[in-house]
């Protein structure tokens, strides 16, 4: 069998498992699961991994929850009323309400992470 074919087989069962265990993990944790498989690493970052543009780190000192509830479930609304440029603009998604629940909880659950040679 082709290595590659064995190291695609062991991924999927792997992220097979990982979504498994995080739908039965708490809403923080769905959510992380959800904020991958949406493929919000595209346009956004958490802990130095995805876009850097749109970092994600830090935004509880900025947004309450209600606010980024809002950001996913009406983005071009939320584009408008903050004045936001930044291109692409954030897509409408598909989710239901739980799923947007557990995002909603993943994101307000992030710690802000310390930049790559700061002091301790």
């Amino acid at each position: 069998m082709n290595r590659t074919v064995v190291f695609l087989a062991a991924a999927g069962i792997g992220l097979l498992a990982s979504t498994r265990l995080a739908t039965a993990q708490d809403p923080p944790g769905q959510g992380a699961a959800l904020f991958i498989s949406q493929k919000c690493t595209m346009c956004h970052s958490v802990a130095g991994k995805g876009n850097p543009k749109g970092a994600l780190d830090t935004i509880n000192a900025r947004l309450k929850p209600d606010d980024i509830r809002k950001w996913i479930l009406d983005p071009e609304g939320m584009r408008e009323k903050s004045k936001a440029t930044r291109a692409p603009a954030m897509k409408l998604t598909k989710l239901t309400a739980e799923q947007v629940d557990a995002l909603v909880a993943y994101i307000t659950s992030l710690k802000p992470v310390k930049a790559a040679g700061a002091e301790r």
